[in-house]
């Protein structure tokens, strides 16, 4: 793939940004510029998740774009967000546009909370899944709860207990406790402090396996990678991949053969590393709404067998010195939830040698979103 991630920026992450998304994604997006060298007169494409509340008008109008050719939006909430690097890799890759800026901004805590209960109906028009129906009758009100139907069934199958769960939640908040702008900078944990938060949805998600309601937006710029060299500090997109396999569902994912398997993942994994051996990745960005995803993720990507996630977590391999360095900036679970482009952002930090939790010599990362996912590699 002949593109680039040429320019980062985002805002700070907090619990009440005192100011609108459409705010959050043009500051996002003017650091992001500032950090490619380029300018609002470059863009010419927009790219964002179709729930994102910033329209693209919006941000034409509030930015001064001069014109945009190219602009869409990728579905699936977090499990599409490295879909958005996708739809910008190929327009600037066939010259459908220029200079494209994939975006999320989001007010998920101060606004609408994402681990609130939504009983309305997917054909209200609030975004609901035709399984939503299925679901609320029974109390499966919300996204621990969705997800506990199938955590649960993958702890039963491979003997996890909440207590492997936390183990990675302690390295992931080890991170974050050195991360400035993360939520938990200066507070790691150790496993009781774990074990003795509060069920969310027994017995698989305790309130530390979850992410961060947060404020906030991030943006990248990406460009054709013939135009990048001219930029301080590309980073070569070198595959970018989604899957959606027959009977999964965004979300509510109750109905595969196997709900402790993430077929999505196993798929989109198969095509990502086509051409780069799993022992190249130097460190690794999975997407964490909850602790089982990201244990879950760690198999169906092949880092480990089924059933094995446990073990490689027990020993360390998600730390700095580990196999698999993972989740740098303190993930979703200990840095914020900007829909799963902040760990897109993290990935670019670590190539360019940038990152408040630097792996020596990092050249090559993965970014897994569940059914999107990236490999990225510094030029």
């Amino acid at each position: 793939m002949s593109a680039s991630i040429v320019g980062l920026g985002q805002t700070e992450f907090s619990k009440n940004a005192g100011r609108s998304e459409t705010r959050l994604a043009a500051e996002a997006i003017l650091a992001a510029l500032a950090d490619a060298g380029l300018t609002v007169a470059d863009v010419d494409g927009l790219v964002s998740y179709t729930i994102d509340p910033v329209e693209e008008t919006e941000l034409v109008r509030t930015l001064g774009i001069p014109a945009v050719t190219w602009s869409s939006r990728v579905p699936y909430g977090g499990g599409g967000s490295q879909g958005v690097i996708q739809h910008a890799a190929a327009a600037v890759s066939y010259g459908a546009a220029r200079t494209v800026i994939a975006y999320r901004a989001c007010k998920t805590r101060s606004a609408t909370r994402y681990g609130s209960a939504d009983v309305r109906p997917a054909s209200s028009g609030h975004g609901g899944t035709t399984a939503t129906q299925w679901c609320l009758p029974y109390g499966v009100l919300t996204p621990a709860s969705w997800m506990s139907l199938n955590a649960t069934r993958y702890m039963h199958d491979h003997g996890v207990t909440s207590a492997d769960f936390g183990r990675a939640v302690v390295q992931l908040r080890d991170y974050a406790a050195t991360n400035p702008n993360a939520h938990f900078h200066g507070r790691p944990i150790t496993l009781d402090d774990h074990q003795s938060s509060r069920w969310i949805a027994e017995p698989a998600i305790r309130l530390f396996d979850c992410c961060q309601e947060t404020d906030g937006a991030v943006a990248l710029v990406i460009t054709a990678a013939d135009r990048a060299a001219d930029t301080p500090q590309p980073i070569d997109i070198v595959a970018a991949v989604a899957a959606a396999p027959f009977e999964e569902e965004v979300a509510t994912n109750h109905y595969t053969a196997d709900l402790a398997v993430m077929g999505s993942t196993r798929l989109m994994a198969q095509r990502l590393f086509e051409r780069t051996p799993r022992d190249d990745v130097d460190v690794a960005m999975i997407y964490d709404a909850f602790t089982p995803m990201l244990f879950m993720q760690l198999e169906a990507l092949g880092f480990c067998g089924p059933g094995e996630a446990k073990d490689f977590v027990a020993d360390g391999n998600l730390g700095p010195a580990g196999r698999l360095p993972t989740n740098t900036n303190g993930g979703l679970i200990g840095e914020g939830y900007i829909h799963g482009l902040n760990l897109t952002g993290e990935a670019v930090r670590q190539l360019r040698g940038a990152s408040v939790n630097q792996i020596p010599d990092a050249r090559t990362a993965v970014v897994s979103a569940g059914r999107t996912g990236l490999l990225l590699r510094r030029p």
